[in-house]
C-alpha cells in the first residue's frame, strides 16, 4: 500500500539522499575532481592520477602512481587551501605511507606541492584538472593504417633507450623476449579502431596502452573470473563483462574502439567492455596529458608475447 509522505519529510530525504551521492565537480576552490599529475623533476618525471570525490560532508579518493593500478586513498584532508592525502604503498620500495602535500591555486585549475622519493628524498609535484573529451559517439572512420608491416620495426621505438631490446621481427610476427623494453609508435593518435593479434606465453604478461595512457590487459588467464587486472580489463578501473580470453600459446585478438575517454574492448570476438567511461590514466603511463594525441604503447618488460596485424583506424576530426 502507497502512503503519500508530507511536504517536510519528503524534502528531508531529497537532502539526505543527495548528500550522500559523491560529488565529482564542485566549485572553482575546491579539489573535489579528477587531477592529472606530474611528479619528478624536469628530467625525471613520471605521471599519476588523483581523484577526489566527497559524500557526506567528508573527501575521500583514490589514486595511481607511477606503477601498479588505482587504489583508494587512506586519508586526505583539505584546510586552508592545502590538500595533504596518504596511502599504503602498492608497489613503491617504502616501508611507510605515501604522503602527498599541495596547494590549491589558480582558481582551482593547478596543484601545486611536495612529495617524498623512494629515496627519502623529496620531489616536486603538480596536479591540473583532467580534461572531459567529449567527442561524436559516431564519428567518421578514415582509411586504415597498418602499423605494423611484418618485415621490421618501422614506426616504433624503444620508450626507454637505455633498456635491451629483445624485440625482433620472425616470419611476420613482432616477437619479444626478456630482458626487453617497452615499444611505441612513433605516430600519435588521437581517436581511433585499433585491431592487433596477440599470443601470450605461460604466466607471461603484457599490454596494450592506448594513446600511451590506459591499458588494456594482455595476460595468460585463462579460466579466471574477470577482473579489470586481468585480460580484457581497462588495468585497475574496468572490468571485462567476461573472461573471454584463450589458452596460453594461442592466437587472440582485441578490436577496441577508443573515443574520448570511452573505450569498448572486443576480445576474440565478444565485447568485453561497452562504452564504458575511462577515469584516469594507469599505472605505467607515457604521460599525463590526456587532452592530447598519444601513441600506442606495447609492454614489453613483463613477459613473452607475440604480436601481428597490428591495424589502427583513426576518427575524422
Amino acid at each position: 500500500m502507497l502512503r503519500k509522505l508530507p511536504a517536510l519529510a519528503a524534502v528531508g530525504i531529497l537532502i539526505a539522499t543527495l548528500a550522500s551521492i559523491p560529488v565529482l565537480s564542485t566549485a572553482p576552490n575546491d579539489p573535489v575532481g579528477r587531477w592529472d599529475l606530474s611528479v619528478g623533476s624536469p628530467d625525471a618525471t613520471y605521471s599519476s592520477w588523483l581523484e577526489v570525490t566527497r559524500a557526506g560532508g567528508r573527501l575521500s579518493g583514490r589514486f595511481v602512481g607511477r606503477v601498479g593500478s588505482a587504489r583508494p586513498i587512506k586519508s586526505i584532508e583539505f584546510d586552508k587551501g592545502v590538500l595533504t592525502f596518504s596511502l599504503p604503498p602498492q608497489y613503491e620500495k617504502m616501508k611507510t605511507d605515501l604522503v602527498f602535500k599541495a596547494t590549491l591555486s589558480g582558481s582551482g585549475a593547478q596543484l601545486r606541492g611536495k612529495t617524498k622519493g623512494e629515496d627519502g628524498n623529496l620531489l616536486p609535484w603538480t596536479g591540473v584538472r583532467a580534461p572531459e573529451l567529449p567527442r561524436n559517439p559516431n564519428p567518421r572512420w578514415r582509411k586504415p593504417l597498418t602499423l605494423f608491416n611484418g618485415t621490421d620495426m618501422s614506426g616504433w621505438r624503444l620508450k626507454d633507450q637505455k633498456l635491451p631490446n629483445g624485440w625482433k621481427v620472425v616470419r611476420g610476427v613482432l616477437d619479444n623476449n626478456l630482458p626487453s623494453g617497452d615499444i611505441v609508435t612513433e605516430a600519435k593518435f588521437e581517436d581511433f579502431k585499433l585491431h592487433l593479434e596477440f599470443n601470450v606465453a605461460e604466466k607471461s604478461n603484457s599490454g596494450v596502452y592506448l594513446r600511451g595512457r590506459y591499458e588494456v590487459q594482455i595476460q595468460d588467464d585463462y579460466g579466471k573470473p574477470p577482473e579489470s587486472h586481468l585480460i580484457g580489463g581497462l588495468y585497475g578501473f574496468i572490468d571485462p563483462t567476461e573472461n573471454a580470453g584463450k589458452k596460453a600459446g594461442e592466437w587472440q585478438a582485441y578490436d577496441i574502439t577508443l573515443l574520448g575517454r570511452y573505450v569498448t574492448v572486443v576480445l576474440n570476438g565478444k565485447a568485453v567492455i561497452d562504452g564504458k567511461e575511462i577515469p584516469g590514466i594507469t599505472g605505467g603511463a607515457l604521460d599525463s596529458r590526456e587532452g592530447e594525441p598519444g601513441p600506442i604503447m606495447l609492454q614489453g618488460d613483463h613477459g613473452k608475447v607475440s604480436f601481428r596485424n597490428i591495424l589502427l583506424t583513426p576518427a575524422e576530426k
